[in-house]
């Protein structure tokens, strides 16, 4: 039985909304990759699978692709239909993907891989892939080499207890995974632009493990976040920054080997 985990379940049910204003978008680049390498194009058909709340959609449509998305947590769901009430959007996990065999032309897991790392996920995104169908990554990973960033990073890492990351690296382990082949591995810098309060504040509270804690610590968390922000000088009182981000990119090919 698939279950999903703890962190995902309660702390995405909390924090459904602050992940939609929170979160970053994708960068221009993440469009011509999924046209270039992932090969999306009118008449193709791509899954988002773990699609939250939609974040990653925007890019998807632009290549004209037909969207579906799976989605575990309802009320992560729920704020994706408010969002996207035209995209096909259905409850499931990687591991028992609620599509028919070979139905994809691709999928592609946005800010989620590293919550279903598993040989039995590979596997399922397997199944509803096309021959030749390609299996996209991609993570908005901050860019902890500016000071501030890596502070922020402190306070937040303190609550992840075990919590699966992009940053453990644990997911690497499966990769590129039987009948797969990998076809591209990149990094593009990016940034999200917004007030302190929207890219700085509600990014950190829209963190899953911190979204999952009682009300009581996230209120402290909350305010370490903000004495942070006073104290450096290019993020207090000012109307608009640019939270730096690498986005990272990597492309697998279902292998074809006449299974």
């Amino acid at each position: 039985m698939t279950t999903i985990h703890d962190s995902a379940a309660g702390g995405y049910a909390q924090a459904a909304g602050t992940y939609a204003s929170g979160r970053p978008g994708y960068p221009e680049e993440t469009a011509r990759w999924l046209r270039d390498v992932v090969g999306l194009a009118p008449g193709r058909s791509v899954l988002d699978l773990g699609a939250g709340t939609g974040k990653f959609v925007p890019r998807l449509l632009e290549t004209g692709a037909r969207v579906v998305a799976v989605e575990p947590v309802a009320a992560m769901r729920t704020e994706f239909a408010r969002r996207h009430p035209d995209i096909e959007l259905h409850g499931g996990t990687a591991e028992a993907i609620p599509l028919a065999d070979a139905s994809m032309d691709a999928v592609v897991c946005a800010q989620s891989f590293h919550w279903f790392a598993t040989v039995q996920a590979l596997s399922g995104i397997r199944r509803v892939l096309v021959r030749g169908g390609v299996l996209g990554l991609v993570w908005n990973v901050r860019d902890e080499t500016v000071p501030w960033v890596a502070a922020l990073s402190a306070i937040t890492n303190a609550h992840e207890a075990g919590t699966p990351r992009y940053h453990s690296g644990e997911w690497r382990s499966v990769l590129p995974g039987a009948g797969f082949t990998l076809v591209d591995d990149r990094t593009v810098r990016s940034a999200h632009v917004g007030s302190p309060e929207q890219v700085v504040v509600q990014r950190t509270l829209s963190v899953s493990f911190i979204a999952a804690l009682p009300a009581a610590q996230r209120s402290v968390i909350e305010r370490q976040v903000r004495a942070m922000i006073e104290a450096t000088p290019e993020l207090a009182d000012a109307p608009e920054v640019a939270f730096p981000y690498q986005t990272r990119m990597i492309a697998l090919r279902r292998s074809d080997d006449g299974a």
